[in-house]
């Protein structure tokens, strides 16, 4: 009897299932796509749902707030006339045709693919993107592009893998166009002796479509374990890589955003099986000549599996994560350098609510120079011993005016666990001042006297400078005053002086080369003002992020740190200093006018502050960053 209740409703299923052939399952997640031998991947698992986030951050309002509408105009307009217009003209299509087409995942990842470093085989490069109901609209659009492209002379062929048509098309970098090359970096040609041009690079592009999948790889070899995966073959995929499986129980769960995977040790164990060429084989290309396999597994890079990032909003704010999987007892070099240890790293009380950076890291110096040494000793024993030899000089330097100094015993054997910086807003918003914030650097130290000494020993060996004048005291402190190279730029004026002053306190060795923050930091031993752990939502936000007690922490007031941002850029106006941007393409910087932007006042609502933190386990090493909503933004 039930079997019989049981059959209607399965034949009415299949009947609507037969009306309705577009109504298809799902397309797997990337891990189900990708092979296990994928080197990188980065996923956005739900384009709609990413925009939908985007559309409510703090960032995508502002960018869109009437305050901003002359910077935000111009910049639209030369997008539109410098990169999208001419793109178009080339392409013959219409971006707006392909925008809205990222409905499900979007996904980029570079595979294995064969490539050992040393035959001819090259890493496989792969661009998935789910349209969901858009798939006629990806039809048409990838027919509109191959007559572009047959008409444009390519030799087009088609192939097909796995009942999946595929397009391939013969590319070589000459094939960019013009519109994209101008945004990409631009590589100075290295000339070599006895060596011709090269030709511009061969390559091909494949293009396919699965349903509402849009697959795009540099070869076949590349695209067909995708293929594989979605007509139920049965190639290993990258869920079934035992790396990526213990990353995405602790990184990827509860539906980031967006988050991305590194194979860190198929790439390391790849790189160092690089055979080191002879020295005059690479004169050219010093890098050529470095002993990967030494420089590797001294740096530790051999002994880190895997590492990873995701990144969530909520209601609450922007959470970000990035994990390094390096077991404690492969742990060794640079990640033995960075390991944090389980001690607390709040701001301490002499840190004051008006501190627009700090950071405070629980690194115990000894062992990170004993852990530096060893990296050098391991990648060059010449390196260790030009490090030995130039202590020795500054010893002997030192020794004629104290036969008892040692730079090991009164610099190295002092260093303590605890390292604390920060920083201040700008005294003005002149030029100079905005790039010379007040910044303190605090280090714990055994002896905190014996080690500005050694500090100051050392910097008059190094800068060559005249003896540095007598301390002066200040509220029962001295306070040294150590003179250091002024910076000239080419064609300027001489620079004026500058001085790094120390003094000691608490335990600590105090520095920096604004004295006024020095003083401040000793007057807050008297007369303590509102402490940084005060401030509003702070220790909240803390515990977003698991606390303060894993040996780093860090906190950013964003509000002000753009302030001195918008102050600076405005001060440049169209011909914004390169430096400052140097993140970005020439094209792009070339399209903002920083000249009309708001005062800063008008859009500061937009941003709060931002904390971060560290912690180690025995199998790796944690950062989390979250940044609160600010208040009144719903």
């Amino acid at each position: 009897m039930t079997l019989i209740r049981t059959l209607p409703p399965l034949f009415l299923a299949a009947f609507i299932a037969a009306l309705t052939p577009d109504l298809r399952a799902a397309i797997p997640p990337a891990e189900k796509l990708l092979p296990s031998d994928t080197l990188f991947v980065v996923t956005a698992p739900d384009c709609s749902a990413l925009r939908a986030a985007l559309k409510k951050s703090p960032q995508w309002r502002l960018w869109n707030d009437p305050a901003m509408r002359l910077f935000h105009d111009r910049f639209d307009a030369q997008w539109q006339a410098s990169f999208v217009g001419p793109l178009e003209r080339e392409l013959g299509l219409k971006l707006d045709d392909f925008t809205g087409l990222p409905q499900g995942q979007l996904t980029f990842a570079v595979t294995q693919n064969g490539w050992n470093a040393t035959g001819e085989a090259s890493p496989g490069v792969l661009l998935l993107l789910d349209t969901k109901g858009n798939s006629a609209q990806l039809k048409t659009n990838l027919a509109v592009l191959e007559k572009k492209w047959a008409e444009a002379g390519k030799s087009i062929r088609t192939e097909t893998l796995r009942g999946i048509r595929f397009s391939v098309v013969p590319l070589s970098s000459n094939d960019l166009p013009a519109a994209l090359t101008a945004l990409l970096p631009q590589r100075t040609p290295v000339a070599e002796s006895a060596k011709p041009d090269s030709p511009a690079a061969q390559g091909e592009i494949v293009v396919g479509q699965f349903e509402s999948l849009l697959i795009v790889g540099n070869s076949l070899k590349a695209v067909e374990p995708v293929a594989a995966h979605l007509t139920g073959g049965a190639n290993p995929a990258l869920a079934e890589n035992a790396a990526y499986s213990a990353d995405r129980v602790r990184q990827f769960r509860d539906a980031p955003l967006y988050y991305g995977w590194f194979n860190a040790k198929a790439f390391f164990t790849v790189l160092s099986t690089i055979p080191t060429p002879e020295p005059d084989s690479a004169a050219a290309n010093p890098l050529a000549s470095m002993p990967w396999d030494k420089v590797l597994a001294a740096s530790g890079a051999m002994g880190l599996k895997s590492a990873s990032f995701s990144a969530r909003e909520s209601q609450d704010g922007s959470l970000m994560e990035f994990a390094l999987s390096v077991p404690e007892s492969d742990r060794a070099g640079i990640f033995k350098m960075i390991a944090t240890a389980s001690k607390d790293s709040g701001a301490p009380a002499f840190v004051p609510a008006d501190a627009v950076k700090f950071w405070r890291w629980r690194l115990d110096g000894q062992k990170e120079w004993a852990t530096l040494e060893m990296m050098l000793e391991k990648i060059s024993p010449a390196a260790l011993s030009a490090l030995n030899g130039a202590i020795l000089m500054a010893n002997a330097s030192a020794q004629l005016k104290d036969p008892s100094f040692d730079l090991r015993k009164n610099l190295i054997g002092n260093l303590g666990d605890d390292v604390i910086n920060y920083q201040k807003a700008p005294a003005g918003n002149a030029p100079a001042d905005l790039n010379d914030a007040p910044s303190l650097v605090l280090f714990a130290a055994a002896n905190p006297d014996q080690t500005v000494l050694a500090i100051k020993s050392v910097a008059a060996l190094v800068s060559g400078q005249q003896p540095a004048p007598s301390p002066r005291d200040f509220l029962g402190k001295k306070i040294q005053a150590i003179p250091l190279p002024a910076p000239k730029a080419p064609g300027a004026g001489a620079a004026a002086s500058r001085s790094l002053f120390c003094t000691t306190s608490s335990g600590y060795v105090a520095m920096s080369t604004d004295s006024g923050i020095l003083e401040n930091y000793l007057r807050s031993a008297a007369s303590p003002g509102k402490p940084l752990s005060q401030v509003a939502g702070l220790t909240e936000a803390a515990q977003r992020i698991g606390g303060t007690g894993g040996g780093l922490f860090g906190y950013q007031n964003q509000r002000e740190v753009m302030r001195a941002a918008f102050a600076l850029f405005k001060s440049q106006g169209a011909a914004a200093d390169p430096g400052s941007m140097a993140v970005l393409p020439k094209g792009v910087r070339e399209w903002m006018d920083f000249s009309l932007l708001p005062e800063y006042d008008q859009i500061a609502k937009y941003f709060f502050f931002t904390v971060f933190n560290g912690n180690t386990t025995s199998d790796g090493i944690a950062f989390k960053a979250f940044a609160p909503r600010p208040p009144g933004l719903n």
